[in-house]
């Protein structure tokens, strides 16, 4: 029986509490916080995406506000409840691209998991981009730097969620409260009102009621329907990332997810219902926000509160993504669908590549589309809608499967989830194809294609290195060590000490150019080495050409030749500055017979750093 000690110098673990990661997780509370900021953001603009496409119809149409904003609500509630479902089925995170994994297949499960990727780095442009746009609309002086106001946006969140999902999460609680209550004040306020304070918003600008008024068909409800759902965007965002919570996390989970339900559809039928009680039109430049805010409150203090916390909230919502992506690729490096140090997390408990990576992504989308909100939007819904549609077909199926009590009416709601979200993607896709929804039409299967050729690699080298089979025992087989040497220092003897410690046989090598200069270096270093006597050979190998890679890599090659069984190592010693911008004085000799030996021959290639101290008085 073996017995395993601590390293020298560290703390036995009886010392470290076995929560002692717990503190950079999140509570209900800081989940929703963290988690929702997407779906709360979306209460800014899913009204007036129902208005707009209601508008075509005239006053008449808008009259069907409140029964289209219902019928989200229904939606809602049945996400809701799935994904609630979802989190206790599947605790370690993931959403719909574990649900498909598991009960539709893996291809079906990537095709979820490239919907929710593409989900969220939208949704991190879009987000930021509506917060700008925002800001220059109060400004419209910034208008020109918009571009860098949205990056500089990406980059401050970007650096929250760099310290940790815990402390990024206390920093958007405020936000995120000012904004859901001041929402609900204006509820409240607008309800307790005959008629609205004010209409100083509106004045002046045109009209976007449609003067050639259509009748209200099904087409139209269901056009104002997929529109509105805009604002369930956000809804899988906390089953997504159940890891991130404290224990117990699925508990936590189904409460903050059952949380931002109540409270975004409480919000949704609200604002739905003041835009009825008021008789709101939509016009440009001005949204239906803050239309109602001023009808409930007038042109006063509490209307800029609003409307800044709506700013603030917008560009904060990327912060979902920063939430849930770097779980998701967590996961699919775990399953050899992405680099595996996707996988890897910083001492907070931070996927920093994935944080990294979502931000660099964002980063480029920003660029491209030059800040304008527009532009992304009509790419944003459908990898939304393709992630409900296979979480819920993907329920259907376990509820078929476990056949617990009750089991019938789960899956029947979960049937209806998907046969609603179907009927919405088809729609949304028809109806914004020519506005860019074709490019996520596109780029969907090309990141199924990725995930695939990542595999296939994965496979390849698991095959190599024989992953799951049990190897031969370890066995002693002769070593030669080759040393690369091109003058005699400190840095050869302790090169040597290290070669005579690791192998059965060393030899030094040094190349030798035909030229007048180099022939005189070589044999004043094979005179010194003679008087040295280390105790080791120089082998001189000529070179016609000016390089030191290749005819050490050629003579490894012919040792390796001559003696199949021997195991050759390359050891290259280099010296270490005490300053950094001393490296720019070296040669980089090293670095290159490196590089030569890697790459043009089977041999191990071991670089020693050889530090050099600073011994300048202090």
């Amino acid at each position: 029986m073996s017995v395993l000690t601590p390293a020298p110098g560290t703390a036995p673990s009886a010392q470290e509490p076995p929560d002692a990661g717990a503190r950079h997780k999140l509570t209900s509370l800081t989940g929703l916080a963290a988690l929702s900021l997407d779906a709360m953001a979306s209460v800014a603009y899913g009204p007036e995406a129902i208005v707009l496409v209601l508008a075509a119809a005239g006053g008449h149409g808008l009259g069907f506000t409140l029964p289209v904003t219902l019928a989200i609500a229904v939606l809602l509630a049945v996400l809701v409840a799935s994904y609630r479902q979802v989190i206790a089925a599947f605790p370690d995170g993931g959403g719909s691209y574990a649900v498909a994994r598991t009960h539709l297949g893996r291809r079906t499960g990537l095709v979820a998991a490239a919907s929710l990727v593409l989900d969220y780095v939208l949704n991190v442009a879009v987000a930021v981009t509506a917060g700008v746009a925002a800001l220059t609309s109060a400004f419209p002086g910034l208008h020109d730097d918009r571009v860098w106001l949205c990056l500089a946006v990406l980059a401050l969140i970007t650096g929250v969620n760099l310290r940790g999902i815990a402390d990024s999460a206390r920093a958007f609680v405020v936000p995120t409260a000012v904004f859901s209550g001041s929402v609900l004040a204006v509820i409240v306020v607008g309800l307790f009102r005959s008629a609205p304070v004010s209409a100083e918003a509106a004045a002046g600008h045109a009209s976007a009621l449609s003067d050639q008024a259509t009748a209200v068909g099904a087409l139209l409800l269901l056009k104002a329907i997929a529109s509105g759902c805009s604002a369930l965007t956000g809804v899988e965002a906390i089953a997504n990332a159940v890891p991130s919570f404290r224990a117990p996390g699925v508990h936590r989970a189904q409460r903050a997810e059952v949380a931002l339900g109540v409270l975004l559809g409480v919000m949704l039928i609200g604002l739905s219902v003041l835009i009825s009680r008021f008789g709101l039109q939509p016009v440009q430049g001005v949204t239906v926000l803050a239309q109602l805010t001023e009808a409930s409150f007038g042109h006063h203090l509490a209307f800029y509160v609003v409307q800044f916390a709506t700013m603030v909230l917008l560009a904060l919502s990327a912060n979902t993504s920063f939430g849930g992506l770097p779980v998701l690729l967590g996961l699919l490096a775990r399953d050899n669908f992405l680099p595996h140090v996707f996988g890897l997390k910083a001492d907070r408990q931070v996927h920093r590549h994935g944080v990294l990576a979502l931000s660099a992504v964002s980063a480029a989308l920003l660029v491209l589309s030059g800040g304008d909100t527009n532009t992304l939007v009509p790419l944003f819904a459908i990898g939304v809608f393709v992630g409900f549609i296979l979480a819920q077909t993907g329920m259907v199926v376990h509820w078929r499967g476990v056949r617990r009590p009750k089991w019938a009416g789960k899956a029947l709601l979960n049937g209806l989830g998907a046969l609603l979200t179907g009927v919405g993607a088809v729609v949304v896709t028809a109806t914004k194809f020519r506005d860019g929804a074709w490019l996520i039409v596109v780029a969907l299967p090309l990141l199924v294609a990725c995930f695939e050729c990542v595999n296939r690699a994965y496979g390849r080298i698991g095959e190599r290195l024989g992953v799951g089979r049990i190897p031969d025992p370890p066995h002693r087989t002769r070593s030669l060590v080759v040393v690369p040497v091109s003058s005699l220092t400190r840095l050869t003897s302790e090169a040597l000490t290290a070669a005579v410690s690791l192998g059965d046989e060393v030899r030094a090598v040094t190349v030798c150019h035909p030229d007048t200069e180099d022939l005189s270096r070589t044999e004043s270093l094979a005179r010194d080495w003679e008087l040295w006597n280390p105790g080791v050979p120089l082998v001189r190998l000529d070179s016609d050409r000016r390089t030191v890679g290749r005819p050490v890599a050629a003579y490894v090659r012919a040792l390796t030749a001559a003696d199949p069984g021997v195991r050759i190592t390359v050891l290259v010693p280099e010296a270490e500055p005490a300053h950094v911008w001393q490296r720019l004085l070296q040669n980089q000799r090293g670095a290159v017979v490196a590089h030569a030996v890697r790459h043009e021959t089977e041999a191990v290639v071991c670089r020693l750093r050889f530090r050099l101290l600073d011994t300048r008085p202090s």
